[in-house]
């Protein structure tokens, strides 16, 4: 009889967490950002059917990005979950910290057990509040833990280049444009600081919009909207740089004088 092959804790928790990882990062990147009026998910998406952004109750949705099938999963239980929580007791009690606290459980569950693989998904569940103040955005890894995020988040592909770019660019108050504009830019640039081009057809875009007269916040943005919104962004961007462009303009006349 042979020896079966030593393998420490350390080393197996290691190496799932890498084998999640890989398959999390060949996914393509979804980004969410908070704007004056709610809160953005855009993600780079050219099917119509495969759908990375959703709701889940009144003012909750989840973003995710990694192996459909099993993010799919975790997306039906959490609507099982808000759903029979809401029902039994009340719909106010069913919040974006309660849903993290669940899937955290879960997939926590799922890496540390031995009998079947991680899973390969990288999740986002957001709450829009009364005010920009009260936003809630939680990022779950493979792993169950919870990563209380303010601002802008990404996950999937090159998230941390995308992060960094965020970080730089995002600020309190931009309108529903603005934050667009930036999400897209952010998500049009790749691993070796070229960018692409995404148009409208290639992104899935959705918002928690706290100003919708309906219980139900969230609303998808399609077609002539995107593509409006779109236009919108970059035409606020161009009379920015125009703006800079005078001032500096006026800025060396002043000086030459």
């Amino acid at each position: 009889m042979t020896t079966p092959f030593y393998v420490s804790p350390q080393q197996a928790m290691a190496d799932r967490a890498e084998y999640a990882r890989k398959g999390i990062a060949r996914g393509r990147s979804v980004v969410v950002l908070q704007y004056a009026d709610g809160i953005v998910f855009v993600a780079e998406n050219p099917s119509r059917a495969l759908h990375k952004v959703s709701e889940i109750y009144d003012r909750i949705a989840f973003a995710a990005v990694g192996k459909y099938n099993e993010f799919e999963n975790l997306r039906i239980g959490g609507v099982r979950y808000a759903d029979l929580r809401g029902y039994t007791y009340d719909r106010e009690d069913v919040t974006a910290r309660g849903l993290a606290n669940v899937y955290a459980q879960t997939l926590g569950t799922i890496f540390s057990s031995a009998a079947e693989k991680p899973y390969e998904v990288e999740l986002i569940v957001a709450e829009v509040g009364e005010g920009p103040e009260d936003d809630q955005i939680y990022r779950l890894p493979h792993d169950g833990s919870i990563v209380d995020e303010h601002g802008s988040v990404a996950v999937g592909g090159n998230a941390d280049q995308i992060s960094s770019y965020l970080d730089q660019r995002h600020r309190d108050g931009m309108t529903l444009a603005e934050a667009l504009k930036l999400a897209v830019d952010s998500l049009s640039r790749d691993n070796n600081g070229g960018e692409r081009s995404l148009t409208a057809e290639q992104l899935e875009v959705a918002v928690l919009d706290r100003n919708r007269p309906q219980k139900r916040k969230f609303k998808r943005v399609l077609g002539g909207q995107l593509s409006r919104l779109l236009e919108s962004g970059e035409s606020a961007a161009g009379s920015e740089e125009s703006s800079d462009a005078e001032g500096t303009e006026e800025s060396t006349s002043e000086s030459e004088d």
